[in-house]
């Protein structure tokens, strides 16, 4: 494996370099008029930045340890440095599309991951709108690999790596990319869907570096020149201040957790995706976008 200095200069240089595209990508935007950036959205994605930022801080001791833990009982060890990397990349990945996935299709979860889509803007700055509270609960999410035989520091490495990755699509600027490449890779236009609230292109795309699980598991679906993307909720909150950025989702899911009758229907909004209700009032993405395809034909 390569010496941690040589880590963390690779790290700062992808940091410095992502910085320097926000900067580039805001003067551009503004030069031709595009409204890309807009002054409230972009610093309420520097200031949850900064919550995420103290959250790493303050829980990334315990994740440290409950790796390490994990790590004692491996049962594989890759001694080839090429193929760990590689398949350390790759399967961390892949199981950041399993929280990822987790995040959109469990509302406990997505009361914690709304933050990131509740911009009605996209840019580079964006993707640094982070879901605050998923250091929390994301060390669980990559136990696996320790038990593969991957130490804590570079599983850390991994996950920034693809995370730095993930923030390089977050744009609206079309770039020209060969066509495999989208076969294999998130693109830009990939990450647009994600980040829609059109009824087509609910929960899709939820790779991070690799859009392959997303063709494997059903959940992808292409930029659609005839559906121009809508940034942001199905239901956008109107007050977007600084604690309702972050509860206003926990607010929703209490108030009808609150309603719901009897112990089970108080459970299952926990843990069905968003938009399900006891009582049908409501509906989930896949409900929504069976019966958009009705009206389509």
């Amino acid at each position: 494996m390569p010496p941690l200095d040589a880590r963390h200069e690779a790290v700062m240089l992808l940091v410095a370099l992502l910085i320097g595209l926000t900067i580039t990508e805001m003067w551009f935007s503004y030069r031709e008029n595009r409204h890309y950036y807009e002054k409230r959205d972009t610093l309420t994605n520097i200031y949850l930045t900064a919550l995420a930022f103290l959250m790493n801080l303050l829980v990334n001791g315990t994740g440290f340890f409950l790796l390490n833990f994990a790590y004692q009982y491996r049962f594989v060890q890759l001694s080839n440095p090429f193929v760990y990397w590689f398949v350390l990349v790759v399967a961390q990945d892949f199981l950041y599309w399993v929280l990822h996935y987790t995040g959109h299709y469990c509302r406990l979860f997505w009361a914690m991951h709304v933050t990131h889509h509740s911009s009605e803007h996209f840019n580079f700055s964006t993707g640094f709108r982070s879901t605050v509270f998923e250091p929390l609960y994301r060390t669980f999410f990559y136990m696996p690999l320790a038990l593969f035989g991957f130490n804590a520091v570079d599983i850390l490495y991994a996950y920034l790596l693809t995370q730095l990755y993930g923030n390089l699509v977050h744009t609206q600027f079309q770039i020209p990319l060969p066509k495999w490449y989208g076969l294999i890779f998130v693109t830009p236009a990939h990450h647009r869907v994600h980040h829609a609230s059109n009824i087509p292109y609910l929960d899709k795309n939820m790779g991070m570096m690799f859009i392959l699980w997303d063709r494997l598991f059903g959940t992808f679906h292409d930029e659609d020149p005839n559906e121009p993307v809508k940034y942001g909720l199905t239901h956008q909150p109107e007050n977007m201040g600084p604690v309702n950025v972050l509860f206003h989702e926990w607010k929703d899911l209490l108030r009808d957790v609150k309603r719901a009758p009897g112990l089970k229907n108080k459970l299952l909004y926990f843990v069905n995706p968003p938009g399900w209700s006891h009582d049908g009032s409501t509906q989930t993405a896949r409900v929504m976008q069976r019966e958009y395809r009705k009206d389509a034909e």
